[in-house]
């Protein structure tokens, strides 16, 4: 079963665009333009990311390849 969560292993800030990329299976490119441009459109993209950010929960992987 998918669960959302941040991810951590496509992180830039907090990890939430990596999250939803992978909890919709696309790319995470496409998630940060969106985010981007709903900042640009009365910033409602920042509250959004900041309040995903603090509520998704961490992702559980661990890199075990040392």
């Amino acid at each position: 079963m998918k669960k959302l969560c941040k991810s951590s292993n496509d992180k830039k800030i907090a990890g939430v665009c990596g999250g939803i990329a992978e909890y919709f299976g696309i790319d995470s490119t496409i998630v940060r333009v969106a985010l981007i441009l709903f900042c640009c459109m009365g910033g409602s993209g920042l509250l959004a990311y900041i309040l995903a950010a603090c509520i998704m929960p961490e992702d559980d992987y661990i890199d075990y390849e040392d």
